[in-house]
Protein backbone atom coordinates (compact mmCIF):
# COMPACT_ATOMS: atom_id res chain seq x y z
CA UNK A 1 0.00 0.00 0.00
CA UNK A 2 1.19 3.58 -1.13
CA UNK A 3 1.97 6.01 1.40
CA UNK A 4 2.15 10.18 1.45
CA UNK A 5 5.59 11.07 2.75
CA UNK A 6 7.16 14.85 3.34
CA UNK A 7 10.70 15.52 3.59
CA UNK A 8 11.29 17.12 7.03
CA UNK A 9 11.57 20.89 5.35
CA UNK A 10 9.13 20.34 3.52
CA UNK A 11 6.71 18.84 6.45
CA UNK A 12 7.69 22.37 8.17
CA UNK A 13 7.11 24.91 5.69
CA UNK A 14 4.30 23.83 3.68
CA UNK A 15 0.99 25.69 3.87
CA UNK A 16 -2.42 24.06 4.75
CA UNK A 17 -3.62 24.70 1.86
CA UNK A 18 -0.81 22.99 -0.38
CA UNK A 19 -1.08 20.49 1.96
CA UNK A 20 -4.15 19.51 0.97
CA UNK A 21 -3.58 19.96 -2.67
CA UNK A 22 -1.07 17.63 -2.25
CA UNK A 23 -2.83 14.94 -0.07
CA UNK A 24 -5.68 14.97 -3.08
CA UNK A 25 -3.90 14.33 -5.68
CA UNK A 26 -2.38 11.68 -3.55
CA UNK A 27 -5.57 10.49 -3.33
CA UNK A 28 -6.42 10.13 -7.04
CA UNK A 29 -3.23 8.68 -7.93
CA UNK A 30 -1.96 6.17 -5.34
CA UNK A 31 -4.02 2.91 -6.71
CA UNK A 32 -2.34 3.95 -10.40
CA UNK A 33 -1.78 0.70 -11.22
CA UNK A 34 1.97 1.07 -11.89
CA UNK A 35 5.17 -1.20 -11.06
CA UNK A 36 8.10 1.59 -11.20
CA UNK A 37 8.07 5.45 -10.55
CA UNK A 38 5.50 7.48 -11.22
CA UNK A 39 5.70 11.91 -11.20
CA UNK A 40 2.04 13.25 -10.44
CA UNK A 41 2.11 16.77 -11.65
CA UNK A 42 0.99 19.62 -8.91
CA UNK A 43 2.24 23.30 -10.54
CA UNK A 44 5.12 25.13 -12.84
CA UNK A 45 6.53 28.06 -12.29
CA UNK A 46 9.40 30.94 -13.44
CA UNK A 47 11.59 31.77 -10.12
CA UNK A 48 13.12 35.03 -10.11
CA UNK A 49 16.54 33.80 -11.24
CA UNK A 50 14.57 32.76 -14.20
CA UNK A 51 14.87 29.03 -13.23
CA UNK A 52 11.82 26.75 -14.48
CA UNK A 53 10.29 25.04 -10.87
CA UNK A 54 8.48 21.72 -11.85
CA UNK A 55 6.78 20.38 -8.44
CA UNK A 56 5.30 16.79 -8.98
CA UNK A 57 4.78 14.00 -6.47
CA UNK A 58 6.51 11.18 -6.91
CA UNK A 59 5.04 7.90 -6.82
CA UNK A 60 7.83 5.27 -5.93
CA UNK A 61 5.57 2.27 -6.46
CA UNK A 62 8.98 0.13 -6.87
CA UNK A 63 10.38 -2.11 -4.01
CA UNK A 64 13.67 -0.19 -3.65
CA UNK A 65 14.66 3.21 -2.25
CA UNK A 66 14.64 5.96 -5.58
CA UNK A 67 17.04 7.47 -4.98
CA UNK A 68 18.44 10.59 -7.72
CA UNK A 69 22.12 10.44 -8.77
CA UNK A 70 22.97 11.78 -11.80
CA UNK A 71 19.51 10.84 -13.13
CA UNK A 72 18.45 12.34 -15.92
CA UNK A 73 15.30 13.78 -16.09
CA UNK A 74 12.79 15.29 -19.08
CA UNK A 75 9.87 17.81 -18.72
CA UNK A 76 7.75 17.97 -22.11
CA UNK A 77 4.62 19.35 -23.28
CA UNK A 78 2.40 17.30 -25.64
CA UNK A 79 5.53 15.32 -26.43
CA UNK A 80 7.62 18.54 -26.75
CA UNK A 81 11.02 18.40 -24.93
CA UNK A 82 11.24 21.64 -22.97
CA UNK A 83 13.66 20.95 -20.12
CA UNK A 84 16.36 18.22 -19.98
CA UNK A 85 18.55 18.17 -16.98
CA UNK A 86 20.73 15.64 -14.83
CA UNK A 87 19.71 15.69 -11.21
CA UNK A 88 22.21 14.81 -8.24
CA UNK A 89 19.83 15.15 -4.91
CA UNK A 90 21.59 13.53 -1.90
CA UNK A 91 18.58 14.51 0.35
CA UNK A 92 15.95 12.73 -1.91
CA UNK A 93 15.34 9.13 -0.95
CA UNK A 94 12.05 8.07 -1.77
CA UNK A 95 11.39 4.52 0.42
CA UNK A 96 9.81 1.74 -1.24
CA UNK A 97 5.81 2.46 -1.78
CA UNK A 98 6.26 5.76 -0.61
CA UNK A 99 4.94 9.02 -2.57
CA UNK A 100 6.79 12.39 -1.81
CA UNK A 101 6.38 15.66 -3.38
CA UNK A 102 9.43 17.15 -4.42
CA UNK A 103 10.60 20.42 -6.84
CA UNK A 104 12.49 19.92 -9.49
CA UNK A 105 14.56 23.05 -10.56
CA UNK A 106 15.66 23.42 -14.28
CA UNK A 107 18.19 26.05 -14.56
CA UNK A 108 17.45 29.23 -16.94
CA UNK A 109 19.09 27.97 -20.49
CA UNK A 110 18.14 24.40 -19.69
CA UNK A 111 14.89 24.51 -20.68
CA UNK A 112 12.83 26.01 -23.79
CA UNK A 113 10.82 29.21 -22.82
CA UNK A 114 7.15 29.65 -23.65
CA UNK A 115 4.10 30.91 -22.78
CA UNK A 116 3.00 28.44 -20.52
CA UNK A 117 4.62 25.36 -18.88
CA UNK A 118 1.66 24.03 -17.52
CA UNK A 119 0.00 20.24 -18.67
CA UNK A 120 4.15 18.87 -19.11
CA UNK A 121 5.05 15.15 -18.13
CA UNK A 122 8.01 14.53 -16.36
CA UNK A 123 9.89 11.20 -16.58
CA UNK A 124 13.55 9.55 -15.85
CA UNK A 125 15.46 9.03 -18.86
Amino acid sequence: MQHLQFEASWDKALAAKDRLKIKNIFDETKDLNHSDCLFSPIREAINHEEALLVTVLIHNFTSHVLSFHNTRLLYSIQGEAIADEIFTLPALMIPSKVSMPWTFIFPKGSYSPRATFENGRLEIL
